[in-house]
């Protein structure tokens, strides 16, 4: 497996130049903007995800305004208590992407959101504390107890939330199975554990993120 300074090389050499590749890497958010931010944009991002899975992210980000209004705010009390006549009026309205499933995915995530509220102070309390050198049961959190939030659903929703994440684009995965970390795309416990292994040990060389790792990886393939 090669060193992250040699794989950061290739990127830089791919990219042209170290600089450009510095530029353009993204960083995770302080820890304390991931704990004090509110529930109701937890289950915003969420939802915001999980509706871009399979579509068009532009149309989506085009509509989110009337998802925002639809759910009033995202307000976990509200989502909460949606009701099958709520549902009924969802799945019609025009302000939204109309997929029955991922709208009932919202009330489920409001339970889910409230739960990490009620264990941990907050949802935020909860994705802030969690430790970066785990981040794979972190995901297996999201998968196990949210809704349609397994795979790289979870992940974007972890990344566009600010959370120290590493995604497994396409490029990524071809870099760690050049790097011989995994053979084929990881599925198995095994596999994502030797991911996590071979991210933390990166880590360890280089002081960075795994979000900028995640980015560094990408660029030396795309």
């Amino acid at each position: 497996m090669h060193s992250f300074d040699e794989i950061f090389a290739i990127a830089a050499e791919r990219k042209g130049g170290a600089e450009v590749v510095e530029a353009a890497l993204q960083r995770p958010a302080p820890a304390a903007e991931i704990r004090d931010r509110p529930d109701d944009r937890y289950l915003s991002m969420m939802t915001r995800s999980i509706f871009n899975a399979g579509f068009n992210w532009k149309v989506v980000d085009a509509m989110w305004p009337g998802f925002e209004a639809a759910f009033e705010g995202f307000d976990i009390g509200h989502c909460l208590m949606l009701h099958d006549e709520d549902f009924e009026r969802l799945v019609s309205d025009t302000r939204i992407v109309r997929h029955g499933q991922k709208i009932r995915a919202v009330q489920e995530n409001a339970r889910f959101i409230a739960a990490l509220a009620e264990e941990h102070g907050s949802a935020g309390a909860f994705f802030a504390g969690w430790p970066a050198e785990d981040y794979v049961g972190l995901l297996d959190v999201l998968k196990k107890r949210g809704t349609r939030l397994g795979g790289n659903t979870g992940q974007y929703f972890l990344r566009f939330s600010g959370v120290d994440s590493f995604v497994l684009s396409a490029s990524v995965i071809n870099r760690l199975i050049a790097e011989g970390v995994i053979d084929k795309p990881p599925s198995s416990k095994s596999s994502m554990a030797a991911v996590q292994k071979a991210f933390n040990a990166w880590r360890a060389q280089s002081g960075r993120s795994l979000t900028e790792i995640s980015r560094v990886l990408a660029f030396s393939i795309d």
